[in-house]
């Protein structure tokens, strides 16, 4: 589990933008769909430290996602 004082997992993607549950399964933080529309409808993930509660949001390179203690920031896939 990451602690706030280390560096957040980067998690590269090809587009402009993840929707957040595709985000979460690409990072490996969830086993499945099933799992990430969960854990996000129970206010259990953050996109820039604010509470998201849609699975569908969009995420771009340079935001910071927490889920479960760890933090994940989105980076364009060079």
């Amino acid at each position: 589990m990451s602690s706030p004082l280390e560096p957040p997992l980067e998690v590269p993607i090809r587009d402009q933008s993840i929707r957040l549950g595709q985000l979460l399964k690409l990072a490996g933080v969830v086993d499945d769909g099933a799992m990430a529309r969960s854990v996000i409808e129970l206010g259990e993930v953050t996109v820039d430290g604010a509470v998201e509660v849609r699975r569908g949001a969009q995420v771009r390179p340079g935001q910071t996602v927490g889920y479960a203690g760890q933090r994940l920031t989105v980076v364009t896939d060079a």
